[in-house]
Order: C-alpha cells, then structure tokens, then sequence
C-alpha cells in the first residue's frame, strides 16, 4: 500500500492521503476505522459500568453470563437478523437514498 498525497487539499491546505485508487475506497475506510473507535469506546465504558454495578452491589458480574431466557433469544436473534439485513442491504444494490433524476 502506497500513501500518495492527491490534489485535494483538507481545510489546513495540507494534502488528503490516498490509500487506494479509488478515492471513494479511502473515505469508507474512514467511516469504518470511526465506527471501530466509537465501537472501543462503547466497550471501555460499558466495562467501566459493568465494574461500578458489581462494586455497588447493584447487579453481580456472573449475573450478565447467565444463558439467556428462550424468549429474550427469540428476541435476539429478531433484533439481530433486523440489523444484519439493514446493513447489508445496500451490497444487495438498494440503496435508501437515491440520487436525482
């Protein structure tokens, strides 16, 4: 992988780094290395919670391995399957926002 500067300037007049040669591969690597900082984000406070409950006597650690009720994994995998097929639809070419005509 080669990092070339391109004509595109960002708003320090610095130029944009390219990655791949398709301009539009290097932004949606951009949203996903985003999404995975927000994701780690979400991962270290949801364990900072999970810490405090346990401290406090709120709710015990071993509580949250517990197996899940066949009604809360009927849920689950609905909840799932939704949101599995809501990000997978636009590689089926439907996209949600349609351009002009």
């Amino acid at each position: 992988m080669t990092v070339e500067a391109s004509d595109d300037t960002d708003t320090t007049g610095r130029p944009e780094q390219t990655f791949f040669e398709d301009p539009a591969l290097d932004r949606a690597f951009g949203v996903v290395m985003s999404l995975a900082t927000e994701v780690y984000v979400l991962r270290d406070r949801l364990r900072a919670m999970e810490r405090l409950l346990d401290e406090k006597g709120v709710l015990a650690s071993d509580e949250l391995d517990r197996e899940p009720t066949p009604e809360e994994i009927f849920a689950n995998e609905v909840d799932r399957r939704e949101f599995t097929a809501g990000l997978l639809e636009h590689l089926h070419a439907r996209q949600v926002s349609k351009g002009a005509i």
